[in-house]
């Protein structure tokens, strides 16, 4: 079996493929024909041949990883030796990661907020616009790449060399400072406004989806609603304090959840630009780092286990207000 769990060269990673698209195939062969059996077949079997490999799958992938990290967070480095809430001490208490745990608190305020109002705002005005089409698509753009190529993007954009002679500036935005008569930025380098720096980069890309969104809850409202209110006086201002933005609150609260999860989770952003240096750092780039980069397993799973609990609170209050609109409706 080394050739299956260690393929070696090309050639057994392509065997490798063939093996997991014929066992593919097999299985789903397999399921279909028994649920091709005659009629006298429980239906509980039935839904164990379809739902039990989905289900074997998520416990081996989603389950076991889950537990696995719980218990190791509280063991040592090479989880030989019980050290109890050790782990999780240290990631509150000590100093740097007292900055990781202030990192990711901006982040998690400050992206939602200004994605979603920045969302709202662009989608409030050019709603039945002329160019609308258009518009949409220029912001909904950097929804189409990567984390990781985004932050490559912007790293250059950011690039600084210092100002000697007549040395010519990479970064765009050190070019245009220049080109003005001031001194070009350290923008990555300096804290803790680097961190800012870091988050308009997530925010040019979540903006795009804030705006999809919204742009469709507005276009939702009923156009009676709309024109009673504008029978009343109601217009400007007035009718997106108090028409459209009662109107689409549910969306309102979907976006900034679903943002302020992906917020916490945000990684490839930093591990690209800063690598977590110069003060930068979140828990999930933390984390990784102490689990893979310094060995120290037990503080990553820690730092894990923190960052699923922060987001435990957004996903139930998510599930209760849709729950609430669902009632409504």
């Amino acid at each position: 079996m080394d050739w299956l769990l260690t393929p070696d060269g090309p050639a057994g990673k392509f065997a490798v493929m063939l093996f997991a698209i014929l066992l593919f195939v097999i299985v789903m062969g397999v399921i279909l024909f028994l649920a091709d059996l005659p009629k006298r077949v429980p239906n509980w079997v039935i839904a164990a041949v379809f739902a039990g490999p989905a289900l074997l799958l998520i416990g081996f992938g989603l389950l076991y990883p889950g537990i696995k990290t719980v218990r190791d967070s509280f063991f040592n480095r090479t989880s030989t030796e019980f050290v109890g809430l050790d782990n999780y001490i240290t990631a509150l208490t000590r100093d740097e990661f007292q900055v990781v745990l202030r990192n990711t608190a901006i982040w998690v305020i400050v992206v939602p907020l200004v994605s979603t109002l920045l969302g709202l705002i662009y989608a409030v005005v050019i709603d039945r616009s002329r160019f609308e089409k258009f518009a949409k698509t220029l912001i909904f753009l950097p929804m189409a790449i990567s984390m990781v190529g985004a932050g490559i993007i912007w790293k250059f954009m950011y690039e600084y060399k210092a100002d000697i002679g007549n040395i010519q500036q990479i970064g765009l935005l050190n070019q245009i400072l220049v080109w003005v008569g001031l001194e070009p930025q350290k923008f990555l380098l300096d804290a803790p406004w680097n961190t800012f720096f870091l988050i308009m980069v997530m925010i040019w890309i979540q903006a795009g989806f804030a705006m999809t969104i919204l742009a469709a809850a507005i276009r939702a409202i009923p156009d009676d609603i709309v024109e009673a209110a504008r029978l009343d006086g109601v217009s400007g201002m007035r009718m997106f304090r108090y028409i459209t933005v009662p109107s689409i609150r549910p969306a309102l609260i979907v976006v900034l959840t679903t943002i302020a999860i992906g917020t916490l989770k945000v990684f490839d952003i930093v591990r690209t630009m800063t690598g977590g240096r110069f003060d930068t750092s979140v828990v999930a780039n933390e984390f990784y780092t102490q689990a893979l980069r310094q060995g120290e397993k037990g503080l990553g799973a820690a730092l894990a286990v923190i960052l699923f609990i922060l987001v435990i609170p957004i996903i139930i209050y998510n599930v209760r207000q849709l729950r609430a609109s669902e009632e409504i409706r």
